[in-house]
Parts: C-alpha cells; structure tokens; sequence
C-alpha cells in the first residue's frame, strides 16, 4: 500500500486479532465444510453497471482467483441507488462465502451518512475480506482552456466568484466531495454542475460548456491519453504513476490534503473467519501478479491488498471522516 493509505490503515497483527474476533462472533464451521470450500459458484456482486471502473476492477481480480484456484467466481451486477441496491444484498445474502460485494468509498464509507434511510451498516452487516486497489481524483479541463494549473484556477475564481463551473458525476460522490474539499481549501466557489454519468459530462468539459470536470483516473486516462482533456490537479497525498506529471493539491500548498476512492471486497457477516482468511489469501495471491498489477495501474489504480483487520480499520477510520464532509457540503439524498 502507498502514502496515505498506510497512514489512514492501522498497523496491526491481522491474522491472530481477526481470527480471535471473528472466531468470538461466529459459530463454528466443520472442518469437513471448511476444507470442502469452495463447493460452488461464488457470485460476486458489482453494484454499478457493467464496463465502469469498479466493474473492471472486480473482472480483473475475480478471473485471476478463478485461474489460480480453479474456482467459479461470477460477476453479478446490481447497480441502482449510488451503489446501495448491490452492497444491501450482499449485506442480507447468507454468510457461507458463497456471496461477496465490490465495495468502495461511496458506499461503504460516504453512503452511511448521505442517505439517512441506508438499508445496511457497513461496520456490523458486512465482513472486510481485503482491499483490492485505490485511485485519486482528477480534476480536467478541455485542451483548449487557459487553465493550466489549479494556482491558475484559483486566481481566476478569487476574481470572478461563481463564474467557473465544475462537473462530476452525481450529489455525494467521492468527486463530488474532493471538489467541495478544494474549494473550501483555496476559499474559492464553482457552479456545480452534477450529472448522472460520465458520457455528457465529458462531452461538455471537452466542448467547453462545462470549465471543469472531476472524477477518477481510470475514467478519465483515456481521454487524458488522447488529448481530449488537460489534467490540472489530483486530490492524493502523492502523484500518480499513471499521470506523473500532473501535481497534487498538497504540492499546491493545501497540505494533507487526500480524497480518494478504494476499492475492496466483503462478505456478509457471520462469514467463518477461516472463510474469510482463505478468500483473503486467494485475492491478495491474484493482486500479485503481474498482468492483474498492470490491469489495474493502466487504468489509473493502484494495488492495495493486505489483511482483513487492515480493511476493517480503514473503514473505522474513513467513515467518519466522510461523514463530516458530507454534512459539511449539506448533501443528501433519500
């Protein structure tokens, strides 16, 4: 794991604390049901449509475990309501491992306070299993801007306050937010143009109806790549390897800043810990090779994996941490 995120994770001894907290929560599985696993299909759920960057991530990963293991692990996408239609099913899905979710930051550590009627909780209902990969948010602009550095976009706003606009996709969203958090950052104010996804909004910012756009790496590399769009800033504590040359908010002088989405899969709770441990072990031994390290980093992420506690902690942590950006940014959604 890199900069931030091992300082947002806790260090700790992952294998003995799981087991003992998960063993004290749990009833005991046969050795025959744990040697047997796994038996069937194991269906793992994206809750976003097919061909964006969460579903991309889980393909990589989940036929690469299939590979490894010989194993029949099945993408089931469930997209609807910013995630939450995916991850609820999961959450009320029966805990033998057969079921997993692709969480990320939106819904595991945004949602819980974005939407006051959430139907799971991610601490109690869902088991961290292992962190796949995270990505930094990008703010573009088209190629025919003026605007070449956020020191310039700042500029520009302190002169004309609410005249600059800035697109994302969707009210809550982590691009969303990191927008909100860099602007309250620079004490400058966009028009915020939300849309509900990336095809308009990318449309908009590279004809120049929209002055701005934000969102992840791997949704805007491409276009980054094919000179449609000019990357101004992004919002992690270091650079990118995939777009070294674009400096961070905290290079900028906004110091600690970092909003980024991650990337990892869970089980419902009351999944075995030696479940749990097994499919923990299968996903970081997929995570380490080489063809799956440079799926994910060509399209703008970067490898995580680690131990279930280690995920568990970052969600202790992040949750929190989004909650008061949320309320600070006033969103909300039913």
């Amino acid at each position: 794991m890199r900069f931030s995120m091992r300082s947002r994770i806790s260090a700790v001894n992952a294998g003995a604390v799981l087991l003992g907290l998960v063993a004290a929560a749990c009833p005991a599985v046969p050795a025959f049901a744990q040697s047997s696993y796994p038996s069937k299909p194991i269906r793992l759920i994206v809750p976003f449509p097919p061909g964006g960057g969460t579903d991309m991530i889980a393909r990589a990963v989940a036929q690469k475990i299939a590979e490894q293991n010989k194993w029949n692990v099945v993408i089931d996408n469930r997209p609807g309501a910013g995630g939450n239609l995916g991850v609820d099913a999961a959450a009320k899905a029966a805990p033998d491992g057969y079921t997993l979710v692709m969480g990320q930051t939106s819904n595991l550590a945004i949602n819980p306070t974005l939407y006051p009627k959430l139907p799971y909780k991610p601490l109690t209902d869902l088991a961290p299993v292992a962190l796949v990969s995270s990505s930094p948010i990008v703010m573009v602009a088209s190629v025919n801007s003026p605007f070449k550095s956020f020191a310039e976009v700042v500029a520009a706003a302190k002169k004309a306050p609410d005249s600059f606009t800035l697109g994302y996709s969707g009210n809550g969203t982590v691009a969303h937010l990191a927008g909100e958090m860099a602007e309250n950052a620079a004490g400058i104010q966009l028009r915020h143009v939300p849309y509900k996804g990336a095809a308009q909004a990318l449309t908009d910012v590279m004809s120049g109806q929209v002055t701005f756009y934000m969102s992840s790496i791997p949704t805007l590399l491409g276009h980054v790549r094919n000179g449609k769009v000019r990357p101004i800033v992004i919002t992690s504590a270091e650079r990118s390897g995939q777009l070294p040359d674009t400096p961070t908010l905290a290079e900028n002088g906004y110091k600690n800043f970092d909003a980024i989405s991650w990337f990892g899969i869970l089980a419902p709770a009351g999944t075995s810990a030696p479940i749990i441990q097994k499919l923990n072990q299968a996903i970081n031994q997929a995570l380490k090779q080489p063809d799956v390290a440079e799926k994910l980093r060509s399209e703008g992420g970067d490898v995580l994996g680690g131990s279930p506690e280690q995920f568990a902690q970052l969600l202790r942590n992040e949750i929190p941490r989004w909650g008061q950006i949320v309320k600070k940014s006033g969103a909300s959604l039913d």
